[in-house]
């Protein structure tokens, strides 16, 4: 807090400087020579009415009472003033340390803001790796599970395709075999007729 004072009260002065000063003594000075010219153009007229009753010199000592009396009302009087522009100056200073103090614990707030919400966002960062992880491990098991129905696919095409060579090689037995029992058929026929016929024949000769 220190260095906020040092640096306020260095641009109140800065101001002061830059506004008031270059122009202060001028002002003082030309303030101080009209109020001494009223003073002695007053008091020479009291002595120029008075001038009958007294002496030279004792004139000039109420001349130098009264300006000096004159010059100490205004000297208070620039005291008091300048008493209240110090206590205007010290109330200005506490309303910019005020300031200072509001603007230092805003930045405060701001700042724990701002941590917590780095904080939220380191963890949104790294809730969003582990869901990258977990999505590209998900990838890979869609990958493998595709590879792998893939896979049982085709061996499921080999079987039915093996099933269906061998269902077609045993048909094809079965045909020859029933083709063959078929020519057996058909030669124990012709057998049994030439038999037959054979077997007749000694009948007729014998007639």
């Amino acid at each position: 807090m220190g260095s906020w004072k040092s640096q306020v009260r260095a641009q109140l002065l800065l101001r002061d400087q830059r506004e008031k000063h270059p122009y202060e003594g001028v002002f003082t000075s030309l303030s101080h020579l009209e109020e001494r010219l009223e003073i002695r153009l007053q008091i020479l007229k009291d002595v120029q009415s008075n001038s009958s009753e007294g002496g030279v010199n004792v004139r000039l000592l109420q001349l130098q009472l009264r300006e000096s009396e004159h010059l100490a009302e205004k000297l208070s009087q620039t005291v008091s003033d300048l008493t209240t522009v110090l206590h205007l100056k010290d109330a200005e200073l506490q309303h910019w340390q005020s300031r200072v103090s509001r603007h230092r614990q805003e930045a405060l707030t701001l700042a724990k803001g701002g941590n917590a919400l780095k904080a939220s966002v380191y963890r949104q960062e790294f809730a969003i790796e582990c869901q990258t992880k977990e999505l590209a491990a998900l990838y890979r098991e869609r990958k493998g599970l595709k590879e792998t129905l893939s896979q049982a696919r085709r061996d499921k095409e080999d079987l039915l395709r093996r099933w269906m060579e061998e269902k077609e090689e045993e048909a094809a037995r079965l045909n020859k075999y029933n083709a063959t029992q078929e020519r057996w058929q058909r030669l124990a026929r012709h057998l049994r007729k030439h038999l037959a016929k054979k077997d007749g024949d000694p009948q007729e000769s014998g007639s």
